[in-house]
């Protein structure tokens, strides 16, 4: 038996009869703060059993006038618990596919795993495709079992509102090979307590599929843990991240200060270039000095963010002068010079920017301390 989990990265497994079948390199998802799991839970705090205030800091309790029923923290603790060991997914299911070599050559050379347990006449599945062999794909997705949606819905209630995948750990008792059909089911197997966390409050919720091949063998467990939280309300906007400033580009953001768009041009060879460097890229001189840009440039490609939101970048909206949550453009502008440079379009939605748009340089201050060049399309900046 080997096992894997959300902190582990190399542990060898074997096969319960002692034959080796390759390294258990446990895969980790996206958790709170850069760290994985409860137990690395970012702004750990105990369980509590004082009923708080219902704010969006405190969920303890159900919300009344969404038909929720009030709670005291030990009794919604214990109303909690009653969903362990309750169904996750509705019914067994059975793998799309049987346990293949094709699937298993594609994902060795997709992980670069030349173990040579994996191919030949008595290969085996590497055993962190585990969770592969569950997967449905987009057109064969099946719903959540009632009660796990009962318990998602009471959580949403309470006002954890929001949901971060933490980890997952997964537990090897059988090698899979090529021809095993496998069959899983899933259950709630852990509902914790209130937590705090730097995302904020909330309970983390880890679901347990259990795999077994068609003569009913255990062959590995998957456990996949979410974190449902109340967001913490932010008292204040997000500043704007500041740029980078080194001894390299140094003189372009004094520039930018005093509202001049410096590029660099080599005193060598004559090449301008932006963003700066410490040396040319098409003669190697390390000689240089600037000129100014003129203004003059066009939108040579863009990308909308749509998710995350990031209000910082987002455009005021025009009714309350505060940052939007997005969506925001990012633009690459070709200035009439040559060069590009990163930045934005700023006084149009962010669907109005086209490829070709014509636009002019402007220096806008966000806050005392930064200034940003950004640019406006020609007919805005004529106006």
């Amino acid at each position: 038996m080997a096992r894997t989990d959300e902190v582990t990265g190399g542990a060898t497994g074997s096969a319960a009869d002692g034959t080796a079948y390759g390294a258990a390199d446990g895969t980790a998802y996206g958790a709170v703060d850069g760290e994985t799991g409860e137990a690395a839970d970012p702004a750990p705090g105990p369980a509590t059993n004082q009923p708080p205030g219902a704010t969006p800091d405190h969920p303890d309790q159900p919300d009344p006038a969404r038909g929720a029923p009030a709670l005291n923290a030990p009794a919604l603790d214990a109303r909690l618990k009653t969903y362990e060991g309750r169904p996750a997914s509705p019914v067994t299911r059975t793998g799309r596919d049987p346990v293949n070599l094709p699937m298993i050559r594609h994902w060795c050379e997709a992980m670069g795993d030349t173990h040579p347990a994996y191919t030949g006449p008595d290969a085996v599945a590497p055993p962190t495709m585990l969770q592969a062999w569950t997967m449905s794909g987009l057109a064969g997705r099946t719903g959540r079992a009632p009660v796990y949606e009962e318990l998602l819905a009471l959580l949403d209630d309470m006002g954890c509102t929001a949901v971060v995948a933490t980890d997952c750990e997964q537990e090897y008792l059988r090698p899979l090979r090529p021809g095993d059909e496998v069959t899983y089911d899933t259950v709630i197997e852990s509902v914790s307590a209130r937590k705090s966390t730097r995302l904020g409050p909330g309970h983390f919720v880890t679901t347990r599929t259990d795999l077994r091949v068609r003569s009913g063998d255990l062959a590995g467990t998957h456990r996949f843990r979410i974190l449902k939280y109340a967001p913490r309300q932010r008292s204040s906007p997000e500043p704007r991240p500041r740029p980078v400033v080194n001894r390299d580009n140094a003189g372009f953001w004094e520039g930018v200060r005093a509202h001049r768009l410096l590029i660099q041009r080599c005193t060598a060879c004559g090449t301008l270039r932006l963003p700066w460097l410490p040396g040319c890229g098409a003669c190697g001189c390390p000689d240089w000095d600037t000129v100014a840009a003129g203004g003059d440039g066009t939108v040579f490609s863009y990308v909308v963010q749509h998710h995350p939101s990031f209000p910082a970048f987002a455009e005021p909206d025009p009714e309350t002068g505060r940052p939007a949550r997005g969506p925001y453009a990012v633009c690459l502008v070709e200035l009439a010079e040559g060069v590009r440079l990163v930045s934005n379009v700023v006084g149009v939605p962010y669907d109005a920017i086209r490829v070709g748009l014509p636009v002019r340089l402007a220096f806008r201050r966000y806050d005392d301390d930064l200034v940003l060049p950004v640019f406006h399309p020609v007919a805005e900046a004529a106006a």
